[in-house]
C-alpha cells in the first residue's frame, strides 16, 4: 500500500510517500509562498527516488487545514488533480492532528495544542491528549490571558505552532504552559501516517466535491483608495 501525502498548509510545502504504517520518502521546502510548480517537482522527486511511479500510488492524501488560505488551495487542487488524472482516491487529515501527531511520544503526560497563526491575535488550535485523541476540536481562537484557562488549571499543556509565540507572550509565566524552543511546521509526513488508517478504514472523500476546511471566510485586504489630486 502506497500513499503520497501532501501539506501546504502553511508556509513551503512538504511530500511524503508513506507504506504500511512506515515512512518511505520525504521531501520539504519551506519558503513565503507554496506553489503548484514547487509542489509538482516536490512530488516527482519523493515517488521517483523511492523507485516508484505515480501509477504504483494507491491513494493521494491532503492537509484539509486550517490553515493558509492560498496554501490549502494549492495543495487541494494538485491532490484533487492526481485523483483525477490517475484515478486514485483521496484522504483528507486534519492539518492541527497531524501536528500534534508529531509530539505526543515527546510528550506523554501533557496535552498538545498545535497552533496555526490566523493573523492579529487570532490562531487556529484545537487540544489532543498524547494518544492523539481529540480534546477541544478545531477552532479559531482570538487569544487573551484567559484563553485555556480552564484546562491550563488542571493540565500540564504544550502550545506550539507558528502562532504560539503570540500566546507565550500572554501565559508564558504559567507553569502548566509549556512552548518547545525549536519551531514546529505542518508536515506531510504524518499526514501520510494518519492517512494510512484512514485508508483501511475507508474514509474517502468525493474528489468532485471536496474542499478545504478554511475554518472562516477568506478575508482580503480593503483596497487603497487612490488619491485625488486637486
Amino acid at each position: 500500500m502506497l500513499i503520497l501525502s501532501i501539506d501546504t498548509s502553511t508556509r513551503g510545502c512538504s511530500v511524503s510517500l508513506v507504506g504500511d504504517a512506515s515512512l518511505i520518502s520525504s521531501y520539504e521546502l519551506f519558503t513565503d509562498k507554496s506553489s503548484s510548480s514547487m509542489l509538482t517537482t516536490l512530488m516527482q522527486n519523493c515517488v521517483e527516488h523511492a523507485g516508484f511511479t505515480l501509477a504504483d500510488l494507491d491513494a493521494i492524501a491532503v492537509a484539509m487545514g486550517p490553515g493558509s488560505y492560498t496554501g490549502l488551495r494549492v495543495g487541494v487542487s494538485t491532490a484533487k488533480g492526481l485523483c483525477y488524472a490517475l484515478d486514485k482516491p483521496l484522504l483528507a487529515i486534519n492539518t492541527l492532528e497531524a501536528m500534534a501527531l508529531q509530539l505526543g511520544k515527546f510528550y506523554e503526560n501533557h496535552l498538545l495544542c498545535p497552533m496555526i497563526d490566523a493573523r492579529r491575535m487570532e490562531v487556529y488550535a484545537a487540544i489532543f491528549d498524547s494518544k492523539n485523541n481529540i480534546v477541544l476540536p478545531t477552532q479559531a481562537v482570538i487569544l487573551t490571558e484567559n484563553s485555556f484557562e480552564e484546562l491550563l488549571n488542571t493540565n500540564k499543556i504544550v502550545f506550539f505552532g507558528d502562532g504560539s509565540a503570540k500566546f507565550k507572550a500572554l501565559v508564558g509565566g504559567n507553569p502548566n504552559a509549556t512552548f518547545p524552543e525549536h519551531d514546529i511546521f505542518p508536515s506531510a509526513k504524518t499526514v501520510g501516517l494518519l492517512a494510512i488508517d484512514a485508508f483501511y478504514a475507508g474514509k474517502f472523500e468525493d474528489v468532485a466535491a471536496f474542499e478545504p476546511y478554511y475554518l472562516k471566510d477568506f478575508m482580503s485586504p480593503a483596497p487603497k483608495k487612490s488619491k485625488t489630486l486637486l
